[in-house]
């Protein structure tokens, strides 16, 4: 099953590569590109088995989004975003989790944030909001949105609780509003609810507290939200280097016989580029593996291990970002054009770094856990 998607994987990067154009003039994933990424088993990695779903290894769907960003970032985005989104059907009940993974090619996606407000009415919940950063959310069969859930009948003192409600695309508002400088395909536009009523069965976590026992699910969600983020970005600088190296073959500076390959500057600066690209990666698949390790043996990802993952995580989204304006930097003027796919790496990586799992307060919380201090670990 591995190879089988780490080789759909390249397959549909080398594809949407040509595509990236009409997917930042649409900005969103035409549905064919959606559909093709379900068929290929990307969507489903990290619905439990028991639905239909793979539980892949977070080293291998990592490799998956990042090949996938190679040949377009939104295609890598969306994927990862919806993977996360599919781990949340093994926090509700099981019928209800058939019934919404209906088949293989069952997209979820949707917005962690608990931007909106579920009060409970009767058995079901009233549900308000408007989300920001609905990646891949129009192409979706189900969408997540994460709000504070109110039961009246509580003491007036009790505090409401964060879950993520699960809603049929059909009663979903999209709102215009994904005009960004980068990223542009990732269709991650705002959403809205107005007196959506939601079943109690349908709200993450509400009546199902505890994940499965199995390997994928001792990673927390924001664990494995984070690792989209860095697959993505390592995935981009290894684009925007890879771009770089087939221009300095043949551009010459004016009045300048030699090829900017050829200049000891270039040479310097791209070794060095490769160097902190390649360590990141390292040090990220690396922290991984040693967290999917403990999952396999049966214990959770305790919290020396997702404070590594974060850190790495952050560290490989910050060193891509850096790889990135490097390409950009060297290849000088040809790189504001639209017809260079580095002014695109250069606006998608600027992007992604905004995201706030990637935030620089993750190296204050990382740095903290190292230094042996009381840290708040609840987004680690």
């Amino acid at each position: 099953m591995s190879e089988a998607l780490l080789n759909n994987a390249q397959r549909l990067s080398k594809s949407f590569a040509q595509r990236s154009a009409e997917f930042e003039q649409a900005r969103r994933l035409p549905a064919d590109v959606s559909d093709a990424m379900a068929k290929a088993g990307i969507y489903r990695m990290f619905v439990p088995q028991s639905l239909g779903g793979s539980e892949t290894s977070p080293l291998v769907s990592s490799q998956v989004f990042e090949t996938l960003a190679q040949g377009d970032a939104a295609c890598g985005w969306v994927a990862f975003i919806a993977a996360t989104s599919g781990s949340s059907l093994a926090r509700i009940e099981t019928s209800a989790a058939k019934q919404m993974f209906a088949s293989p090619q069952t997209m979820l996606a949707g917005v962690f944030a608990p931007n909106g407000k579920a009060v409970k009415s009767g058995e079901d919940y009233i549900l308000n909001g408007q989300w920001q950063w609905g990646s891949g959310t129009q192409n979706a069969d189900w969408v997540l949105a994460g709000s504070m859930v109110i039961d009246p009948e509580q003491p007036a003192d009790a505090k409401p609780r964060a879950h993520m409600c699960l809603v049929p695309k059909d009663a979903i508002e999209f709102l215009d509003t994904w005009h960004s400088t980068g990223l542009r395909g990732t269709g991650s536009t705002d959403f809205k609810l107005t007196d959506h009523r939601v079943p109690s069965a349908h709200i993450v976590g509400l009546e199902v507290r505890k994940m499965p026992d199995t390997p994928l699910f001792q990673f927390p969600n924001f664990t494995l939200l984070a690792l989209g983020i860095g697959a993505v970005s390592m995935g981009i600088a290894r684009a925007a280097l890879n771009e770089f190296v087939d221009l300095a073959q043949q551009k010459k500076r004016i009045s300048s016989s030699s090829t900017i390959a050829e200049r000891s500057h270039t040479q310097m600066q791209i070794a060095t580029a490769e160097a902190k690209l390649r360590s990141a990666r390292a040090f990220y698949y690396d922290s991984v593996e040693q967290a999917w390790e403990r999952a396999l043996a049966g214990d959770t990802v305790d919290v020396d291990q997702r404070r590594n993952l974060r850190l790495a995580t952050t560290h490989a989204v910050m060193a891509s970002a850096e790889v990135v304006d490097c390409a950009y930097n060297l290849a000088g003027g040809v790189s504001v054009y639209q017809s260079s796919n580095l002014q695109r790496h250069f606006r998608d990586i600027h992007v992604a770094t905004q995201h706030i799992m990637v935030a620089p307060s993750t190296l204050e919380t990382t740095g903290r856990l190292f230094l042996g201090l009381p840290t708040n670990t609840a987004t680690l």
